[in-house]
């Protein structure tokens, strides 16, 4: 295990989640970095036809949201 894993084993909880959080903060900044795998743009490029063949079979965000809080 590396030098620096070992001093952030050391840090209280918090610090630990703050450092987590800067770090993810960094990566979400450029997105592009990432990238999409082909995998990940074929079945973005079925979900997309999917809904355009037949768009009254989704459902809107804000049903879908009151389902998921209800349902915790």
């Amino acid at each position: 295990m590396s030098t620096a894993i070992q001093e952030f084993k050391q840090l209280p909880v918090s610090e630990r989640i703050q450092i987590v959080e800067d770090l993810w903060d960094t990566i979400a900044d450029d997105p592009s970095a990432i990238g999409l795998t082909p995998a990940h743009i074929e079945e973005l490029d079925r979900r997309l036809d999917a809904l355009e063949a037949l768009p009254e079979a989704g459902t809107p965000w804000n049903v879908a949201r009151e389902r998921i809080f209800a349902s915790l």
